[in-house]
């Protein structure tokens, strides 16, 4: 069977030295990033400050219609972030409940990723917020039940992700939005292990907010962070985190906020222009190739995945339905971390993670090849207990 997407193999130059598993924490770099950093150092010092106004000031926008395009979103209603740490903390800015509301809790799952955690629990403890986890049977898989259950009229924000860091579990983010909808609260998706490799529309969800980056599967490195906002929400609310981006008339320098009518409303302080530089050539890729092609592949490699670590004696973690599934597969062994380290070692880029195992993540640039090689080196390491020189190997990241 011929795979016309390996067409784009010769874009990522580490594909030329590694077996590159490793999409769900950092995609592979486009070649072209290489150009684009070139021409933001190539502006900065030919035109100085008027670059500002020959481009980088609209960056923030124009980056994010690209980024819309690949969630489903409208035109203007994505803007860039340097990360979702300060996504979450911009929408939560903006609801924050008045004194003795009794519309003042967060519901979230368990297994949200410790970063988003962080922020609501510290808004919390400063703004009286309850804070509601929702619990997991398996440490794997979220029970859809469980989370519609917590949601109730006290609910305030609920902020999920789309598809679950550790294991890849896929969750049903149209059913918890309707029912947030249903007793008035909103619904922050966090689509950074699905914008890229899961087909998914944030208008056909009809999600309040989303938000991601561009390190895993968008191959747009660190620093492009991404927040959208449902449009008829956006001349609703006053983000409280902002900044003279913002402002209406932002070179006017008045000393009182009026907030811009549009999504530059939900900017802040000067934006970190080189990421949305770098960014560009990876998203321009995920286009061309298209979401449904991308998951089509995923479907077709992770299943292959798993049959290879079942047959080679391997406990797979992630979820066997592929609909319930993001493009990651966890395989588990007792020794699953030192395996892992050792493949780094060996060129194997892969993670690990507690209570997951082996992290494993084919992408679009993927050969089959590479899939039948890493779990054979795993069962090679696993024999032959070949975990001597994994401590040298340094952290499975």
């Amino acid at each position: 069977m011929t795979d016309e997407l390996l067409k784009y193999r010769t874009e990522f130059p580490i594909l030329d030295q590694t077996v590159y598993l490793i999409s769900h924490s950092l995609g592979a770099m486009p070649r072209a990033t290489y150009e684009r950093l070139h021409e933001y150092a190539d502006r900065w010092a030919t035109r100085g400050v008027r670059a500002w106004a020959e481009g980088w000031w609209d960056m923030p926008v124009t980056i994010g219609n690209q980024i819309a395009r690949i969630i489903g979103a409208g035109e203007n209603t994505v803007v860039m972030h340097q990360n979702v740490s300060i996504c979450q903390s911009l929408v939560l800015s903006c609801l924050l409940p008045q004194k003795n509301s009794t519309r003042n809790k967060i519901v979230y799952e368990e297994l949200n990723f410790p970063s988003v955690m962080y922020v609501y629990e510290a808004h919390a403890r400063a703004h009286g917020l309850r804070i509601e986890r929702v619990k997991s049977d398996d440490g794997i898989t979220m029970p859809l039940e469980r989370m519609l259950a917590a949601i109730d009229e006290e609910t305030l924000l609920v902020p999920i992700s789309h598809v679950l860091f550790k294991s890849a579990f896929l969750q049903d983010a149209k059913a918890i939005t309707e029912r947030a909808h249903e007793v008035g609260a909103l619904v922050v998706l966090d689509t950074y292990q699905s914008a890229g490799t899961v087909p998914f529309s944030v208008k056909e969800l009809n999600v309040d907010f989303a938000t991601g980056g561009s390190v895993k599967w968008l191959c747009g490195g660190p620093g492009a962070g991404y927040l959208y906002v449902r449009p008829d929400l956006i001349d609703q609310l006053q983000p409280k985190t902002t900044g003279w981006m913002a402002h209406e008339h932002p070179f006017a320098f008045e000393t009182e906020m009026h907030y811009a009518p549009n999504i530059t409303r939900f900017l802040h302080g000067s934006p970190a222009i080189p990421a949305l530089y770098a960014a560009e050539s990876g998203y321009k890729i995920i286009n061309e190739i298209g979401v449904d092609a991308i998951r089509k592949k995923s479907i077709r490699q992770t299943e292959y995945l798993i049959k290879l670590a079942k047959e080679a004696g391997f406990h797979v973690t992630s979820p066997q339905d592929a609909a319930r599934r993001g493009g990651t597969i966890s395989v588990w062994d007792d020794n699953a971390a030192a395996i892992a380290k050792e493949l780094i070692r060996r060129e194997f880029i892969v993670d690990y993670r507690p209570g997951a195992g082996v992290r494993i993540s084919p992408h679009f640039y993927t050969k089959d090849e590479e899939l039948e090689l890493v779990i054979a080196e795993m069962k090679k390491i696993r024999d032959n207990r070949e975990y001597a020189t994994a401590e040298k190997a340094g952290a499975a990241f």
